[in-house]
């Protein structure tokens, strides 16, 4: 079997817009035209735009690749072409291997056919003997927690058991390559972590995964490698952790995030921003070592403060305390100042952070809050490779065996 699973050249998908695609049979061409017979020569002009333009992809067998962007930049629309569900006006792609995929809540399904007969159609339509679909179904089941609701027509089912049975299936029957457009931000946070558990699962049992997601946090747990598709183009391609961090740094800069400082009264002196000042990056704010890092605190006072205590935290993703510390009895002079601190070594994860500081004296608050932008977090990661066991330390380790006399 050749090493690579998908190759694509110049995909490109241009759309009008106001205008979905149509898929007629003969009948309804014939019917149209007895009815109307002028309308065949009718068209409404209609703005184009590109949904992909020149998009060049390569995956091998085996890897997981992770798809990211803004809405409307392009993700799902590259899937359902290499799906087969869209054609391309121009360029082209070779998938070598069966193919499953997971774009929509409920895509192959028939809304009158029973769960049960549905697992069975979407195992055909992936390629699947019946034989095969036996022998899987009891854990497909198992998984979906449907069984209750197994005989019962799917268009009596919600979006949320849609999902369960959908994805039990096409994670379950062993496609060669599973396409996944953001289904797992669909249902309760245990089915979703279960969906976690089970995509870690088929990456590492050798299978080819591209999937589509907003939840950085999953991509960086699921995948080795990340494209960004940023306005129907390929804008970054390579590891995780590199192009993750520079999505989060593009998004940032874009949405123009200013200070959020919820002052206590700003009278005598006013935090301004913050800076990692080594190492030194055209980034101030990104962070892609372990260590050593230095930091740099800005703060600007217009009256003498005496007997000052400031405190600082470093927050995670999830708003947990990571890290805290205070300093007191600070005698500060009327002027700008920056604050330094040297850390020896920051293990943490890749992802945002955010640093709460504050200053008080005698009379109360001066200043606190969040500075912003985010400390973004781009380093390698050092986890273990199931979900389930990764901690808030991001620490390497050297490790051997050796024989005992």
């Amino acid at each position: 079997m050749s090493e690579i699973a998908i190759r694509a050249e110049g995909l490109s998908k241009r759309y009008r817009l106001g205008e979905r695609e149509r898929y007629s049979a003969l009948r309804d061409v014939f019917t149209r035209t007895l009815r109307a017979p002028w309308k065949m020569f009718q068209r409404a002009p209609k703005e184009m735009f590109w949904a992909l333009k020149d998009v060049d992809l390569e995956v091998r067998h085996g890897e997981v690749l992770g798809l990211i962007g803004r809405n409307g930049a392009g993700k799902t629309t590259l899937l359902k072409i290499l799906s087969r569900i869209t054609k391309p006006t121009s360029g082209w792609a070779e998938i070598y291997g069966r193919v499953g995929s997971l774009l929509e809540v409920g895509t192959g399904f028939h809304p009158e056919l029973t769960g049960r007969e549905n697992v069975y159609l979407s195992g055909a339509i992936l390629g699947m003997t019946k034989n095969e679909i036996n022998r899987k179904f009891d854990e497909i089941v198992a998984f979906s927690e449907l069984e209750r609701f197994l005989d019962m027509p799917v268009k009596h089912y919600s979006s949320g058991m849609y999902v369960r049975l959908a994805f039990a299936v096409a994670a379950h029957l062993e496609p060669e390559i599973l396409l996944v457009d953001e289904v797992l931000a669909v249902g309760d946070i245990n089915f979703q972590k279960k969906c976690l558990g089970k995509m870690g699962d088929v990456a590492r049992g050798g299978r080819t995964v591209i999937l589509v997601s907003h939840q950085l946090n999953q991509i960086r747990r699921l995948c080795q490698r990340v494209a960004w598709i940023d306005e129907g183009r390929v804008r970054g391609d390579g590891p995780t952790h590199e192009v993750a961090s520079a999505y989060e740094l593009a998004m940032k800069a874009a949405s123009g995030t200013e200070l959020q400082i919820s002052q206590g009264g700003g009278l005598k002196a006013r935090f301004l921003g913050w800076r990692i000042a080594n190492p030194a990056k055209d980034s101030p704010n990104e962070l892609s070592t372990l260590g050593p890092v230095s930091l740099k605190l800005k703060l600007e006072v217009a009256k003498p403060i005496r007997k000052g205590i400031h405190g600082i935290a470093l927050y995670s993703p999830d708003r947990q305390v990571i890290w805290g510390w205070a300093a007191y009895n600070m005698e500060i002079g009327v002027g700008v100042h920056e604050f330094n601190y040297q850390f020896p070594f920051l293990p943490l994860r890749p992802g945002p952070y955010s640093w709460y500081v504050s200053l008080w004296d005698d009379d109360g608050l001066i200043d606190s809050g969040d500075l912003a932008p985010e400390l973004l977090v781009s380093s390698e990661t050092h986890q273990h490779p199931h979900d389930n066991w990764n901690g808030i330390l991001n620490v390497p380790v050297n490790f051997d065996i050796t024989t005992c006399d």
